[in-house]
């Protein structure tokens, strides 16, 4: 059977032609390149290596996807104004509180999740996908409603980003006092920022369309869960105090900083007192009580969606009696850890705890003669979280990095987070070997991208880790943005124009980021 043409090394999806210009930039359409073939990287054994190099049994082939962000976009607390500050280092956690595709980014969870089903086979070692891993943070703000709609875009069912009233009521209808977003619709007065200054397109009667609830065929593999710091804190960075919980289900949306806000204290104060920046001017919304928020136990109950079964999306009974998202899940071959990374302190960043840490080296040291791949949202680069909520200390990288090199069977760290493609070795700096750190870009920003992942023997004390790049099924040309494919292609579009975030931001990452073959040395 003829591999789907939206795997990365058959082409790629790049920036194209100028379709518009504004005074600050120019807005491009899609379109199609090469494919990339795929890269040795040789960073934990040397070339020779590539001597013996076979594909031999597949261990493991599995879909990674992460950061589906699901954003209920009329959220009062949402805190869409703060990107105002874009220039201000001192918000710089706080960014971005808003996108211009987020309304459209159920349409491109679905895309993504009809794209990963249509692949019967990996493109390297040729075995069918057996399992998906979504690496955290599937909401944007820590809402039951949105929620309820990711595990129906990943499990099946009908999905509504709607919320609130019958109509819109957010910061992309005509009559938002503020022009810094796109208005699809137009402006009631003047040009809003992204049509005026990178040209984008008026499309009206999108925002409508994107907001419809639709079906959504599920995986049809078995996927595994982790918990993200956006399933944990409002916009992934503020505490949700009692306060902003009334907040959420309220009907005042602000659409100003306050006055007099402090800016050099501005951060510390969205993380413990994310409230206080809704004190400022607003507009009525309609409330909705299902925008309630939900605690790190509901998080793990919601994936039990058929009943008391003893584990569901990889999260056990104990995780569900305990409150704890941190499990492993084993199948013949490979051991999958899957950690909590979350810091329930607040802030954007992750950390692990001494309790946790233990917990991993017991499961490292029983993994029996099974490679290991631990799962977290967080990368290692971005676990120097420090703020405190009580409990066990926290433990800084490179005392876990010890824990985890000790035994020598972890071959693969798979994270979300950043927002980028990378691939990072971690070699062992007591002996030969190591493992390989691979970050995959989110769904909700550009590339807009999910990674097949392949392990394999790969030759005599070798084992190789396969990584190709999978754009969802949406068309690279969106046209007028009605059928499903189209509105999650203008949303990659949409994507890709952003400035700073989009085509020219380096998320997509390097060829070696990308399509790759990472041996690894296996005793």
């Amino acid at each position: 059977m003829t591999l789907p043409s939206f795997l990365g090394h058959q082409r790629r999806l790049v920036a194209g032609e100028v379709v518009r210009s504004g005074s600050a930039g120019k807005y491009r359409a899609l379109r199609t390149s090469d494919g990339e073939a795929h890269q040795f990287r040789y960073e934990l054994t040397d070339a020779s290596v590539a001597e013996r190099f076979r594909v031999r049994r597949v261990l493991a082939s599995i879909a990674h996807l992460t950061d589906l962000h699901f954003t209920d976009v009329q959220s009062p607390a949402r805190f869409e104004f703060i990107n105002r500050e874009y220039l201000d280092p001192r918000f710089r956690e706080l960014l971005p509180m808003h996108r211009p595709q987020e309304a459209l980014n159920a349409h491109a969870i679905a895309a993504m999740v009809r794209a990963i089903n249509a692949i019967d086979k990996g493109p390297v070692a040729g075995a069918p996908l057996d399992m998906a891993v979504m690496s955290g943070d599937g909401v944007d703000n820590a809402q039951s409603n949105e929620l309820a709609s990711v595990v129906a875009l990943l499990d099946g069912g009908e999905v509504c980003a709607d919320s609130g009233g019958d109509r819109y009521e957010g910061v992309q209808s005509p009559g938002w006092p503020d022009d810094l977003f796109w208005k699809p619709d137009g402006a009631v007065k003047g040009d809003d920022l992204m049509s005026a200054g990178y040209g984008f397109p008026r499309l009206p009667g999108v925002l409508e369309r994107a907001l419809r609830p639709f079906p959504s065929p599920g995986l049809r593999m078995p996927w595994l869960g982790c918990h993200g710091n956006h399933e944990e804190v409002s916009q992934g960075v503020g505490i949700v105090t009692p306060e902003l919980a009334l907040a959420m289900v309220g009907f005042h949306k602000p659409f100003r900083l306050p006055d007099g806000i402090d800016r050099d204290v501005a951060l510390e104060m969205f993380v413990r007192r994310p409230e206080a920046f809704m004190a400022g001017p607003d507009l009525p919304v309609t409330p909705d009580a299902e925008r309630r928020p939900f605690t790190r136990k509901q998080f793990v109950d919601s994936h039990f969606r058929s009943g008391a079964q003893p584990e569901a999306h990889g999260f056990t009974a104990a995780n569900r009696e305990e409150g704890t998202a941190y499990y492993v899940h084993d199948t013949a071959a490979i051991r999958f850890i899957v950690l909590d990374t979350v810091c329930a302190a607040g802030g954007a960043d992750g950390c692990l705890d001494e309790d946790q840490l233990r917990w991993l080296q017991r499961r490292l040291k029983d993994a029996g003669d099974r490679p290991v791949v631990i799962t977290s949202h967080h990368t290692l680069d971005t676990m120097g979280n420090k703020r405190r909520a009580g409990g066990p200390r926290y433990i800084d990288t490179d005392e876990m990095l010890e824990v985890v090199h000790a035994e020598g069977n972890v071959i693969l760290w798979l994270n979300g987070h950043i927002h980028a493609n990378a691939v990072k070795p971690r070699p062992n700096p007591h002996g030969n070997g190591g493992f390989w750190e691979v970050t995959t870009s989110s769904l909700v920003d550009w590339p807009c991208q999910a990674r097949v992942v392949e392990i394999f023997e790969a030759g005599e004390g070798l084992l190789a880790i396969a990584c190709t790049m999978v754009d969802h099924d949406g068309p690279a040309d969106p046209g007028d943005a009605v059928e499903p494919a189209r509105l999650a292609a203008l949303h990659r579009e949409l994507a890709g124009n952003i400035p700073i975030a989009g085509f020219e931001s380096g998320r997509a990452g390097t060829e070696l980021d990308r399509n790759v073959i990472l041996p690894v040395l296996w005793r």
